[in-house]
């Protein structure tokens, strides 16, 4: 990370085949090799109608009726994502493209996350942050509706771990959004803290995933933390999921769409988010790094710690996606599993090998930052 013997920088790695896909409410770990665009990509025009029909339509038309309550001059065209939790819908509203969100599983965490994202376009309205993000329309929390402009642009990645590294000129733009972004301070108040660090980390612990002295360790990191800066000095405002499937590259400069975790957070999540998926790109790891440890001893800490929770987060995430393809995956015929199956359940498992290895450097880095204290 900050000296040979601690840094958070991986050797280049055999190319694999597609990974799962995963971003927040848009893409899902579950979904081998189906990357699906976020809300406000622009890809093929609009056309074509929407099936209102059978039970799944019966669904949608409740989903448009909720949209209607409060934006009655949406025309429903096309739906671009629909998942057992929530649809996506694209229309127009007179001249302007437009993406509705609805909720479908009103679980409280579920509705709980779009409404903390509704809350933060709201805030956009009266607090411009120094980067683009999509226009707020129209919104009701109670019932779980959003609608917001439809971006220009393409993903700088379509899967939440990119196969391949993704362009020199990309990975440049998306930092320098995310750059841009955590030197925004908001009004005091606007945003709260996502993020409980001690609450996380012992639960990490108690459920197995921390070691004794991951604990120790990460808990003398979070003290150094708050005597070298206290909430206000080390507080930094980040996107929460600043993934490269979550920034969209235009003509105009880069757009963040997924505002569901925007916040206060330790400095360097946003940055320790991006270096978790870049697996394969350790250039962009490297420079990642840099930036991270340009601030000093307790930025580089923040990040470490923040690092630590991003991917032992993943881990969970694709550990859960693995066993549950596993559950799911067609019978044994004639002592051989079918193909694709095989294929879905290998590409999870060397992700996960990737993560575990990642986790480990973070680890060994987090030692050695203590060891400097």
């Amino acid at each position: 990370m900050y000296t040979a013997s601690s840094s958070v920088s991986a050797p280049s790695r055999p190319q694999r085949s597609a990974v799962p896909a995963g971003s927040g409410p848009y893409l899902d770990p579950a979904l081998t090799g189906r990357a699906r665009r976020p809300a406000g990509v622009v890809g093929q025009p609009l056309s074509g109608r929407i099936d209102l029909s059978g039970p799944q339509g019966a669904q949608l038309r409740k989903a448009v009726a909720s949209v209607h309550r409060i934006c009655p001059e949406f025309n429903p065209v096309q739906v671009l994502r629909r998942s057992g939790r929530s649809v996506l819908i694209i229309g127009t509203t007179g001249r302007t493209t437009a993406v509705a969100k609805c909720l479908l599983d009103h679980s409280p965490a579920w509705a709980e996350s779009l409404r903390h994202e509704i809350a933060s376009y709201r805030a956009f309205v009266r607090h411009r942050p120094p980067v683009r993000v999509p226009r707020l329309i129209a919104a009701d929390p109670e019932n779980c509706t959003l609608v917001i402009e439809r971006m220009p642009g393409r993903p700088a990645a379509l899967a939440r771990h990119p196969v391949e590294a993704p362009p020199r000129a990309d990975v440049r733009a998306a930092l320098g959004a995310v750059a841009r972004l955590n030197s925004w301070r908001p009004p005091a108040g606007m945003f709260d803290a996502p993020l409980d660090y001690g609450s996380r980390i012992s639960r990490y612990h108690e459920l197995g995933l921390f070691t004794d002295r991951d604990l120790g360790d990460l808990q003398k990191l979070l003290h150094g933390l708050a005597q070298a800066g206290g909430r206000q000095g080390m507080g930094q405002f980040c996107h929460g999921d600043a993934l490269l499937s979550n920034i969209l590259l235009s003509p105009t400069g880069p757009v963040l769409v997924d505002w569901e975790h925007a916040g206060w957070y330790l400095p360097g999540y946003d940055l320790a988010t991006l270096w978790a998926v870049l697996g394969d790109a350790p250039e962009a790891r490297r420079r990642i790094s840099q930036l991270a440890q340009q601030h000093g001893t307790a930025a580089r800490d923040a990040f470490l710690v923040n690092l630590m929770l991003v991917l032992t987060r993943e881990i969970r995430t694709y550990e859960t996606a693995v066993q549950r393809t596993m559950r799911e995956a067609p019978p044994v015929v004639g002592g051989q599993a079918p193909a694709s199956g095989l294929a879905a359940g290998e590409e999870q498992r060397l992700l996960l090998r990737r993560l575990h290895d990642d986790c480990a450097l973070a680890r060994r880095a987090v030692r050695a930052a203590v060891g400097t204290r």
